[in-house]
């Protein structure tokens, strides 16, 4: 194992989600994991720990679907990350599978498969679905998955913040083609419809599944579509750059200010030597 002293030893995150001051339940989720070869350990909202010991999977959803649906879809989606992922762990260091790519492209089909098979099965399931987007940390790799309009974004140890995954509806991709500014894309009025979830009646779904180097000082925001709603890319490039404790609330409690009109969930992620 490389130890320079570039090598990122050290994570330290926080998380926060809120119903907001407009829905009844709350459809979001977020999940924090320590994972070793024995199994996968529950982090708590607010803390830091040694990444040469452990990886660390980090994972926010947005659920969907009538009545409860939505709020019972993003919880299967995270705690079906707590049950796949470590076997998939164990796999991986054994040499069995071919690295982390294909450990996500298994764990989104999992998870899609379980929220068609409800949503198929119960009809107070029908059409329940959810976004993913999930981080998963080692000593130089952050690698990430994704399906839906919840965001991870990256702000390097220098240079500006950067949207890492791509919004799966039309919007977005009009945003990627240059078509609408952000303001444009925020404000229209399709911006929710997603093209592409887990579960939600999709017969196929493929998730973007990517990587990025591990450099001390970088530091991740994985959120759902409440916080983005209510806050700009600056001010959340801004927010991350705050070191005083509990980043992921301080965004939460100002998306709900600017917006307030959907569930908030934000989870924050620093890489430290």
């Amino acid at each position: 194992m490389n130890s320079s002293p570039l090598t990122v030893r050290t994570l330290a995150w926080s998380g926060q989600t809120d119903c907001g001051p407009v829905r009844k339940n709350n459809e979001d989720s977020f999940l924090g994991l320590a994972i070793d070869a024995t199994g996968a350990q529950y982090l708590g909202t607010i803390g830091e720990a040694n990444l040469l010991e452990n990886d660390f999977v980090f994972a926010v959803s947005d659920g969907m679907g009538g009545a409860m649906a939505g709020e019972f879809a993003s919880r299967i989606a995270v705690e079906k990350v707590t049950r796949i992922i470590p076997p998939l762990f164990r796999q991986r260091a054994a040499g069995i599978t071919s690295g982390f790519g294909d450990v996500l492209l298994e764990l989104f089909a999992e998870i899609h498969r379980a929220l068609l098979y409800l949503g198929s099965s119960y009809e107070e399931c029908a059409g329940m679905g959810a976004t993913l987007s999930l981080c998963w940390f080692t000593p130089g790799w952050m690698y990430f998955g994704h399906v839906g309009d919840s965001r991870i974004y990256f702000l390097p140890p220098e240079g500006v913040i950067k949207q890492v995954t791509h919004d799966d509806t039309h919007v977005g991709w009009l945003y990627r083609k240059g078509d609408l500014n952000e303001r444009e894309a925020k404000t229209h009025p399709r911006r929710n419809v997603l093209q592409k979830a887990l579960g939600a009646g999709h017969r196929y779904v493929e998730p973007q599944i990517g990587a990025i180097s591990l450099e001390p000082g970088s530091r991740f925001l994985l959120c759902t579509d409440g916080v983005t709603d209510g806050l700009y890319d600056a001010r959340l490039d801004d927010a991350l750059r705050d070191d005083n404790g509990a980043i992921a609330k301080r965004i939460v409690q100002a998306a709900l200010a600017a917006s307030g009109r959907d569930n908030a969930t934000a989870l924050v992620v620093h890489a430290l030597t």
